[in-house]
């Protein structure tokens, strides 16, 4: 999707709520704008009053800001790094530590507590010279895929307010989508990242294990299946956002990854499937996408071929058990896994819910987690035959709101509904291989639908590059 340029010319379809204007920010990317700021063509302050000015538009129809910094980000623009992106305006998500500022993530049930120092990953994101306007929504603790409360209006869709922008990033993805920022934080335990990003129609990747810092707590975890990242509207804003956290801090278990800039010649294999295990079909917009994406990947040179869910259809049935592990944690221990005491009256009804569930499932755990171990070596078995593996992000397009959370809604019937719309990104959160969503089609309802494109354990450059190879062939659903 190629969003830069004129205003008045070739516009990319744009979202029912958006705060593109004719400032400053016209409709740039990150990249852009530093640019211009490095060329003195626009001023720092400038920059940072014009994004103020689109969220202060667009949120208070889409609720997607947890807590506005806009005079930190002030004092903080004067001091800023000399990054890839120094005087881009961005947004953190509320599960991370930013010094001074509580982290609720997601939650009414802790006290609004600044933090003493920002996370690791914090530093990393600011070392590229990105300025924090705010904070933005989760579900709590990020525990499902759409970003509901039932303490908060629900962050809502920006191309239809009545469905779901997805979760758990669903705050960054909304304030990208709609033009009040060009990049924003975003982190993925299960498809956090990637579900936003097709929901709203951005780029979402969901980098290799270990490539930026990881989140709090990850250590203490059985299995790390939470990754940072970010949420762009195009390709070079999320592959420059990688360089520049990479000359910050590189993790040398991993090849690096360098400035991967313009696509690359070489002709991939490509395996791709529609359906997910057993029972789980897809829905015929998300399905035709994929169709869609492996025609325009074939189109370039690629050798496509059709295959069947490749992995064990019991996989899901694991992965939850884990996820209902990680709401248990949260709810009886809160303070080893997050650092903080949470109210237990105040948390919300889903993860109670869970957490009880899970002292049903207890016994499976060993189990599940050996399994969930090993799956690594089955998922690089794929990688033998393919180098790129191509499904939906999604069962089906964007669900309205109130579909996934509500109190008439029971556990099994979220879990079931949970397992029909989410049924594909979890894998590499358990292998820990990165995975991207990309914008590559839009639903007959008119909102998007991102295709996933996953790679081995190491190759995000692969799926950067052929990322760039679809945009600049005009995949993307805002291409014209």
């Amino acid at each position: 999707m190629t969003w830069r340029g004129s205003l008045t010319n070739n516009l990319p379809e744009r979202p029912a709520v958006n705060a593109f204007c004719n400032d400053v920010l016209s409709d740039l990317d990150a990249v852009d704008i530093a640019a211009h700021i490095q060329r003195g063509e626009f001023s720092i302050n400038e920059v940072l009053n014009a994004s103020i000015k689109r969220i202060e538009n667009v949120n208070p129809t889409l609720n997607a800001l947890a807590r506005e910094t806009y005079e930190l980000a002030r004092t903080q623009s004067q001091s800023l790094p000399d990054g890839l992106m120094k005087g881009v305006p961005s947004l953190i998500k509320d599960n991370e530590n930013v010094i001074g500022l509580p982290t609720l993530h997601g939650s009414a049930a802790f006290d609004e507590k600044p933090a003493t120092r920002s996370s690791d990953f914090v530093k990393q994101f600011d070392s590229l010279g990105l300025m924090t306007l705010g904070k933005t929504t989760l579900p709590e603790f990020g525990l499902t895929a759409t970003t509901e409360s039932t303490h908060l209006p629900p962050t809502v869709n920006p191309w239809n307010t009545k469905f779901s922008c997805g979760g758990s990033s669903g705050g960054s993805a909304a304030l990208v989508a709609a033009g009040a920022v060009p990049i924003a934080h975003g982190n993925d335990g299960g498809g956090s990242i990637r579900i936003p990003a097709s929901c709203c129609g951005l780029i979402g990747l969901k980098p290799t294990r270990g490539r930026l810092h990881n989140i709090q707590g990850s250590e203490a975890m059985p299995i790390n299946i939470v990754n940072q990242g970010v949420l762009t509207r195009t390709v070079r804003d999320t592959a420059t956002f990688l360089y520049g956290a990479e000359k910050y801090c590189r993790n040398h278990e991993l090849p690096a990854l360098g400035h991967v800039d313009s696509p690359n010649d070489n002709k991939l294999r490509i395996g791709f499937f529609i359906n997910g295990p057993e029972h789980i079909l897809t829905d015929s917009d998300c399905a035709s996408a994929v169709l869609k994406a492996v025609k325009h990947c074939e189109s370039l040179g690629h050798i496509v071929e059709e295959i069947p869910f490749p992995f064990d259809s019991k996989l899901g049935d694991d992965f939850l058990v884990y996820w209902s592990l990680l709401a248990f944690s949260l709810h009886v221990a809160s303070k080893h896994v997050v650092g903080q005491a949470a109210k237990k009256d105040k948390l919300e009804p889903l993860t109670k819910q869970m957490s009880r569930n899970y002292l049903t499932q207890a016994y499976k755990t060993p189990f599940s987690i050996s399994r969930l171990k090993h799956f690594a070596h089955t998922y690089e078995k794929v990688f033998k035959d393919y180098d790129v593996i191509v499904s939906p992000v999604l069962g089906h397009p964007p669900p309205k709101i109130g579909y996934l959370v509500g109190e008439d809604i029971s556990l099994n019937s979220a879990i079931e509904r949970l397992r029909r719309y989410v049924p594909f990104t979890a894998i590499q959160n358990i292998s820990g291989a990165p995975a991207i969503s990309l914008p590559i089609a839009m639903s007959q309802t008119g909102l998007p639908i991102g295709v996933q494109f996953a790679a081995s354990y190491g190759n995000d450059k692969s799926l950067i590059e052929l990322a760039y190879a679809l945009e600049a062939s005009e995949a993307f659903h805002g291409n014209r």
